[in-house]
């Protein structure tokens, strides 16, 4: 899901603040722990319902993440106080990319018909890294599962397309086939 334009402010200013020090793994360690968290349906109810008292969200965040750096506790605490904690998930991908854009680092979106075991995707990943003339490091992927592609892989790095999946080969198949009856 893409980035609404209110967690693509809260991550770059989160970003602002971690380029200071160069020190981006607490913000986005904590901000895709907290996501994880915010998918069980028991934190759910206790951090976004407006039923429960702001303080009583600050003290679970505090007690849920105990060591955190102070700024980053601040963020949180702002996002709680302006009931933005829904937005948790949007803003730790987006706050990925902005990492990895100062870094180097593409992220590919890998569709797959069935899920990818951790070695194929770091073959998948080494793969696209040669492909784009890269360092296998300064390559991620995030996987995704559609059963309709048949087979093989389609990724989007940015605006680029390779779609080197069965259905597609089957598609330009049948359309070469339609062209030459002419």
């Amino acid at each position: 899901m893409p980035a609404s334009a209110s967690a693509k402010r809260y991550a770059t200013a989160a970003f602002t603040v971690a380029s200071q020090n160069g020190d981006y793994d607490p913000w986005l360690n904590t901000l895709t722990a907290l996501a994880r968290i915010l998918q069980m349906p028991s934190a759910r109810v206790v951090f976004l319902s407006p039923a429960v008292p702001v303080e009583q969200k600050r003290r679970a965040l505090d007690r849920l993440l105990p060591n955190l750096p102070q700024v980053v506790r601040n963020f949180l605490h702002i996002l709680t106080d302006r009931d933005r904690l829904d937005e948790v998930p949007q803003i730790s991908e987006a706050l990925r990319d902005l990492i990895n854009d100062r870094l180097g680092v593409v992220t590919a979106d890998v569709t797959t018909a069935v899920p990818l075991e951790p070695d194929q995707q770091r073959l998948v990943a080494t793969r696209l890294a040669a492909y784009l003339n890269r360092e296998p490091d300064k390559v991620t992927i995030r996987t995704h599962v559609d059963p309709t592609i048949i087979g093989g892989v389609i990724a989007r790095i940015g605006d680029r397309l390779i779609d080197d999946s069965v259905r597609g080969r089957l598609d330009r198949l049948r359309q070469t086939l339609a062209g030459s009856t002419r």
